[in-house]
């Protein structure tokens, strides 16, 4: 894996999404996005949980310990899950309003890197939980990096580029919520 590239790749989107989105449409198979994005943000995200859940909750033993995996397990699943989850409806909202063709592998590549946002705060909370409500707020720089997607990727008509914007960061950002209290609550009802 390649964390200098994919670094690189993450800070261009947060700073410069129109010109990060222009390198990711030139890159040409939308399948890479799986092995050189999403997976290792996705672990990285598990790690930070489990480490942050270790020092906010202190070492108590093996107890201690299952919570930390049952807390990186639970942010995994709701990552992993969410991603394919907001992925699917979105091709499903371009076939349905913009008429285009199915493109499953197209919106792949769209939605995991228009998820950088939130994998980065999802790190950030982590390792630091006290800063939940400054991340809450800060998921919203998600709708920028989406518009520019949106023109640059995905080639939305700008008539129709305001609406698929608002509807793609909804998805991309309640997607994981949803699956995320999902197994929350099947992890207290099985407990």
């Amino acid at each position: 894996m390649d964390y200098k590239n994919l670094f690189h790749i993450v800070i261009q989107l947060i700073s410069s999404p129109a010109r990060a989105w222009e390198e990711i449409r030139l890159q040409g198979e939308p399948r890479t996005v799986f092995t050189s994005f999403v997976y290792p943000l996705i672990g990285l995200c598990g790690l930070s949980v489990f480490i942050g859940s270790l020092l906010d909750n202190g070492w108590g033993g093996p107890q201690s310990f299952q919570y930390a995996m049952i807390d990186c397990c639970a942010v995994a699943v709701a990552l992993f899950g969410g991603y394919f989850l907001a992925a699917w409806l979105l091709n499903a909202c371009c076939m349905r309003w913009l008429h285009r063709p199915d493109d499953l592998p197209g919106m792949w590549q769209f939605a995991g890197y228009a998820l950088v946002v939130v994998f980065v705060l999802r790190m950030v909370i982590g390792l630091l939980p006290d800063f939940w409500i400054i991340a809450l707020l800060l998921q919203f720089y998600t709708l920028y990096v989406v518009w520019e997607g949106c023109r640059v990727l995905l080639q939305v008509p700008e008539g129709s580029r305001f609406r698929f914007t608002l509807a793609a960061t909804a998805l991309l950002l309640a997607c994981p919520l949803v699956i995320e209290w999902v197994f929350d609550e099947l992890m207290y009802l099985l407990n």
